[in-house]
């Protein structure tokens, strides 16, 4: 194997790594944004597991963190919650930042 093949196989596997630290990064970030939305929305028990799910499945509808946000934007509003755009977009970064710090010191 060459020097330039081996490379091609570390930048890869770096790349396969990335991809599965994001995906469980999003999926913790989803959790947590869910259950913080679902204690504003007043869930708790197996109607919050329910609403975790739910936010979960948003994730699917598209690519991004839009879907996301959307859905809990409108599950608040549904209930008269007034947040602002910019409190969700904020807490989900820093979840998705802890989710990160977290994955990668265990």
């Amino acid at each position: 194997m060459t020097t330039f093949d081996e490379r091609e196989k570390g930048f890869e596997s770096k790349f396969a790594y990335d991809e599965g630290l994001r995906f469980k990064a999003e999926a913790r970030r989803n959790r947590a944004v869910a259950e913080w939305a679902g204690a504003k929305l007043g869930l708790v028990g197996e109607a919050l597991d329910a609403y975790v799910k739910e936010v979960r499945k948003a994730d699917l509808v598209e690519k991004g963190d839009d879907d996301v946000f959307r859905k809990v934007k409108a599950d608040l509003a549904a209930k008269g919650i007034a947040v602002d755009d910019t409190e969700i977009r904020s807490f989900m970064a820093e979840s998705f930042a802890k989710a990160v710090t977290d994955i990668q010191n265990s």
